[in-house]
């Protein structure tokens, strides 16, 4: 191909996830000439096939919840409320329809050239693109941006390949909901369907290797979050380690045979492992991108390659796998690529892991927090006891807070319980302006509101308990 046929812009972004859908609309609005390329999922995973769609049904299981609920709130409903299959996989698919047909419009407004199609690196900044009619054509970016994000992993376990298992996307088709699912996986997306589907009525054994669930949380939290799903029907069974799957013959059940030789069947398998960086077919070899050793794209804390003018950002990256960090990314990169000096290292990511109740954490574990040489105080708080909690029947679940001894500052918190994503976004402002406890403590919260438990919270440092 001749140097002619190579259309040349300011800006080519490979994957239009959170990071790289907003750059490219940001810098093509400030008047730069933008081309993105986007394989199959307008809007990206968040959108599509993860944080969207599986919230929407996490509202909807939670307003079961409430249905099957209302006679203690003095409501009469009727019937037992059920769950209607095809009006459920509508209103997820509504959702997630009408916010890719938005980023259509925003797309077009924004004067970029998004094409739905592949890349692949020919040379320095140089891609050919090929377009979803294989019309094919060649671009170069005087800077370049990787964000094609992860796919579901599958782990290396004999027979799994033809178990025709779920995993965390192609469950979102809800071809049915099963009388009985086996999730493999106890981490975070593992614990959201197992809360979710027992809820809707599946009942739900969920199979996890180690002795903890959610291991990057302290135990205590995490044997809290085990019995929220064990009272919601979900069989927990904690070191139970999977060695082979098979599903038996006309689309029988599947059946996994731990390391005890024993056996779980269940109607359907939820593979929730763990998710893979996308690179395969970008040759990213011809571009001068280097790969770490766990297979994401290297970057530095500016989210450069190993390549000149050549970034990644998003999950492909390395960076935390919530659309937020992403989003933090493309903030990052606007400042670097209009002349700042903008690094990812400092930042606080919280997040929140969207059982029922759900588990919003942010900042060190008390676990990390010792490991690290802080002298700690521990507060502890039973949601029981936060006055909204009482007046909703929401009383489900724990808060703790980690605090330095020496500072007062606030290293950490894990908050379980109703609401709790909404009250971490009060304790994330007071870390970032590196308050004491004791202004959060002290604070007048609004009567009776979930964020009011904030002071309860803070007040059992006062006791000496707190403290080792």
């Amino acid at each position: 191909m001749s140097e002619k046929d190579v259309q040349d812009v300011d800006l080519l972004v490979i994957g239009g996830g959170k990071a790289g859908k907003s750059l490219a609309m940001d810098r093509a609005k400030a008047g730069w000439k933008v081309a993105m390329v986007e394989r199959d999922k307008i809007g990206g995973t968040c959108i599509n096939v993860a944080c969207i769609p599986t919230k929407a049904l996490v509202g909807s299981a939670r307003t079961l919840l409430t249905a099957r609920h209302a006679a203690r709130m003095g409501i009469e409903i009727g019937s037992e409320p059920a769950v209607d299959l095809e009006a459920l996989r509508a209103h997820k698919e509504d959702v997630v329809g009408g916010m890719v047909e938005a980023h259509k419009k925003l797309f077009a407004d924004s004067g970029m050239d998004f094409v739905l199609g592949t890349a692949r690196f020919t040379g320095e900044r140089t891609v050919e693109i090929t377009a979803a009619d294989g019309a094919t054509r060649a671009v170069r970016g005087r800077d370049v941006v990787i964000n094609t994000g992860t796919t579901p992993a599958l782990p290396d376990l004999p027979g799994i390949a033809d178990a025709q298992v779920w995993d965390s996307e192609t469950i979102l088709r809800l071809e049915r909901l099963p009388e009985t699912l086996l999730v493999l996986g106890g981490g975070y997306v593992g614990a959201e369907f197992a809360s979710m589907f027992a809820v809707f009525g599946t009942r739900v054994t969920l199979l996890q290797g180690r002795d903890q669930l959610l291991p990057r949380e302290d135990r205590d939290v995490a044997d809290e979050v085990a019995r929220v799903l064990t009272g919601q029907g979900v069989d927990v069974r904690l070191g139970a380690r999977a060695s082979a799957v098979r599903r038996e013959e006309g689309h029988g059940d599947v059946v996994v045979t731990l390391d005890d030789d024993s056996e779980v069947r269940g109607q359907e398998l939820l593979v929730a492992t763990g998710r893979t960086p996308v690179t395969a077919g970008l040759g990213l070899e011809a571009a001068g991108v280097r790969l770490t050793d766990r297979g994401f794209v290297a970057v530095d804390g500016h989210l450069r390659t190993t390549a000149d003018h050549v970034w990644a950002a998003g999950d492909v990256a390395g960076s935390p796998q919530f659309t937020h960090a992403s989003w933090h990314d493309f903030r990052v990169l606007r400042d670097n690529l209009t002349g700042g000096d903008t690094v990812t290292s400092g930042r606080i990511v919280p997040y929140t892991v969207f059982t029922t109740p759900e588990l919003a954490r942010i900042g060190l574990t008390e676990t990390e927090a010792r490991a690290q040489g802080h002298d700690v105080k521990v507060a502890r708080l039973r949601v029981a006891a936060i006055p909204r909690a009482k007046t909703l029947h929401e009383g489900t679940g724990i808060w703790k807070a980690v605090v330095d001894a020496g500072t007062d500052q606030i290293l950490g918190v894990a908050l379980l319980g109703h609401h709790a994503g909404e009250v971490l976004s009060a304790v994330q402002m007071a870390m970032l302006g590196r308050l004491p406890y004791q202004q959060v403590r002290d604070a007048v919260f609004t009567h009776p509101t979930m964020g009011e438990g904030l002071n309860l919270l803070f007040d059992t440092l006062d006791d000496d308990k707190a403290r080792g």
